[in-house]
């Protein structure tokens, strides 16, 4: 089995976040980049398939030369290759015909992608990707069993779960619980060493026409004060959520 794994290249959560000319460009100056969380999951169940049934897995990243070293975390945690299109990730459509010509001239019979990016959350790209490359589609998936060309996943949906059964080729859109927490990998020295010595390769985009464009960025309003009521003062806090807050 020859699996894919798309990799977005995110800012940690601890970061702080501004904004450059007029707030209409991200201001990346001592910003953490990561493998976006959801890929991670993805990432870490592709090894389980690298490790248990001998499948051959492959990440790959849209994005600059500053990506590369997501990547090469992502070697390091026990990739065998990593493919970079050189163009920046600016559209969800544009990134999407980017991918699918990376699947359709590397013959995957899995692609894994997380439901959505921890950036802009846009969840498109996994969906538009099954549509151009003519393969299954399962989102929100928390669980993924293949046996042969027949594949058992199951996915989040209101109020629960639904069990799919389908077959390859299949793009996933994987999330927390596709693995564990705990099963998440750290590289270590040795994975850290072997990925220098993995190919990285880059290659030049296609053609694709940007359908959308990020107008103007804006913060979240800051909280307000908070007001500290002593626990014992049950007439003082009823008061304050009756008159202040308004919400009793």
């Amino acid at each position: 089995m020859k699996i894919l794994v798309c990799i977005s290249h995110v800012p940690d959560t601890t970061s702080k976040i501004n904004f450059t000319e007029g707030d209409t460009k991200f201001d990346t100056n001592g910003v953490q980049f990561v493998i976006n969380p959801n890929d991670e999951f993805g990432l870490t169940r592709a090894m389980w398939f690298k490790e248990k049934q001998g499948a051959s897995v492959d990440v790959v990243n849209v994005g600059g030369p500053e990506t590369e070293p997501t990547l090469r975390k992502a070697l390091a945690i026990g990739a065998d290759t990593a493919i970079r299109v050189n163009t920046e990730a600016t559209d969800g459509f544009a990134v999407a015909k980017q991918l699918a010509s990376v699947v359709d001239n590397g013959g995957y019979d899995l692609v894994i992608a997380g439901r959505e990016s921890i950036d802009y959350n846009g969840g498109m790209v996994p969906g538009m990707l099954a549509g151009l490359t003519e393969a299954n589609y399962v989102t929100n998936c928390i669980s993924l069993e293949v046996d042969g060309t027949s594949a058992k996943a199951i996915r989040e949906i209101d109020g629960g779960k639904e069990t799919v059964n389908t077959s390859l080729p299949l793009v996933i859109g994987g999330q927390k619980g596709l693995v564990e927490e705990s099963d998440l990998r750290i590289p270590n020295m040795r994975g850290i060493m072997m990925a220098r010595k993995k190919p990285l390769t880059v290659i030049e985009p296609v053609d694709a026409t940007n359908e959308t464009s990020s107008a103007k960025f804006e913060k979240p309003a800051p909280k307000g004060d908070v007001k500290l009521v002593d626990p014992g003062n049950i007439d003082e806090l009823v008061s304050l959520l009756h008159n202040e807050a308004k919400v009793i």
